[in-house]
Parts: structure tokens; sequence; C-alpha cells
């Protein structure tokens, strides 16, 4: 364990096996900081987070905040809860549960680049990227591999799909289907995310028939009746879109707009 003689360090915080904490950091009480990790200089790990093991927190960010809700009571005792082999960059900011007893959660393997911001009461999966100055309103899901590019801002309660793109400037303010692509102003679903899918392991017979399933959603039949040939497809990824967007409630980022 490494602690600068100018980082301030809470007593009662639990620092893990060979743990870095750089000039003038600050680590709270009731902090809990997995082996291997490192807290640059000016970080700030706040109150109530619980960090797993090799997390990076760059210089100046913030883990853990009060949440940036009016309704929030100072004295609320709620949380953050993030896995391993995280690298939170230049002023990242990630704020905890609005409610009592109540957590915002990220995964493994996720790289949120400067000036990201994941708001209370979130839930982001593993290996999710987030580019520069990308947002997250309060509670909105993030599912595993998505990327969102840089500038997009994600309406509260919105969902986000697993290997889901996002491009840059987005203005996303219903869900975001799993697998595509989704752009604009606001934004809609261009077409599916094909490198990320390659990437992600995904074979040419599954990606054949996602692309069927995506051709679904220009037909003109009712969206019941798409999703209801979706459910019935032998793809598992197929049956997962059907899934997704069955379970929405704000409607999703429809290729045609609707």
């Amino acid at each position: 364990m490494s602690i600068h003689p100018t980082a301030v360090v809470a007593p009662g915080a639990i620092l893990g096996a060979g743990v870095e904490i750089g000039p003038h950091a600050v680590v709270e009480a009731d902090v809990e900081i997995g082996e291997g990790s490192r807290i640059a200089a000016h970080a700030v790990i706040k109150r109530y987070t619980r960090m797993g093991a090799r997390n990076r927190v760059h210089e100046q960010a913030v883990i853990g905040g009060d949440p940036q809700d009016f309704k929030f009571k100072a004295d609320t005792v709620s949380g953050i809860e993030i896995g391993d082999d995280n690298v939170f960059r230049e002023a990242v900011t990630v704020h905890r549960g609005s409610r009592a007893g109540a957590q915002t959660r990220v995964g493994s393997g996720c790289f949120f680049m400067a000036l990201a911001h994941v708001a209370h009461d979130c839930i982001v999966g593993d290996q999710v990227v987030m580019a520069n100055a990308a947002t997250l309103g309060g509670e909105v899901v993030v599912q595993d591999r998505a990327f969102l590019s840089g500038l997009v801002g994600v309406h509260q309660f919105c969902r986000v799909g697993r290997v889901a793109m996002i491009g840059g400037l987005a203005k996303v303010v219903q869900d975001v289907l799993p697998f595509c692509i989704t752009d604009g102003n606001p934004a809609r679903a261009r077409g599916l995310n094909l490198v990320g899918l390659r990437r992600a392991g995904f074979k040419a017979a599954e990606i054949a028939a996602l692309k069927d399933a995506y051709r679904m959603l220009y037909e003109r039949v009712p969206l019941k009746e798409a999703v209801a040939r979706m459910e019935r497809s032998a793809s598992a990824a197929v049956k997962e879109l059907a899934g997704f967007i069955a379970q929405g409630k704000r409607g999703f980022a429809h290729p045609r707009g609707e």
C-alpha cells in the first residue's frame, strides 16, 4: 500500500493490498477500495463507495458524490458499487443512489473517458465504454459492451441495449436497441453495429439473423407482430432483441422515427 503524505484518508476506510493513493487525493470514511487499485492526484472517493480490484481513478475524478436531485437529502444513506478493472479518466463523476438503500452500480472492465458522467441510480454493465463528456441521466440502464460516443446525452430512465453503439452528440430520449447503431437528434436506429458484433464474437449466422430481424422494423406491420416473429426465431440474439423491445416503457429509437 502506498499513500502520498498529502493525501487524506479517513479512519475506517478499507484499502486492499497494493492500493496507491496519490497527492492530495481524498478517501472518505465508509469506503472500500479493492486490491491493486490506483487513486490519482486530487481524485475524491466519497463515503458509501464500494470498489473492487484494480480500478484506476484518474486526476480530479469524483466517485460516489451526492445525486443532483432536488429531492435528495444529504443524510440519506445510499451508495455506489463498482466492480473490477475499470478506468475512470480525468474529471469523471459517478453519483450514488438517490433514495435510502439505493445503489448506483458499475460492472467490470468499463472505460469512462474524461468528463463522462453517471448519474444516481444508474446500472452500467460490463465492458461499457463512455467517451468524453458522455452523460447518463438518473436511473439509466446500460447493458454489457455498449459504446457511447463523445457528448452523448441519455435521458433519465432510458435503457441502452447490449453491444449497442451511440454516435457522437446523439440526443437519446428513448431506449437504444441492442446490437444496433443509434445516432442523431433525436436519436434513431441506423443499422446493425457490425463491428461491435464481430468484436464481441458473434458468428456470421447470428449476424444474418439479426439483419433479418432489423429489417422487420421497416416493414409496414404492427410492432407486436414483428416482435412475435422475432420471438419465434432460432437465434438467441434475435429473441433477446424481441425481449428488449417488449419490456420497454419509453418506446425505442425506431429506425422509421415512430
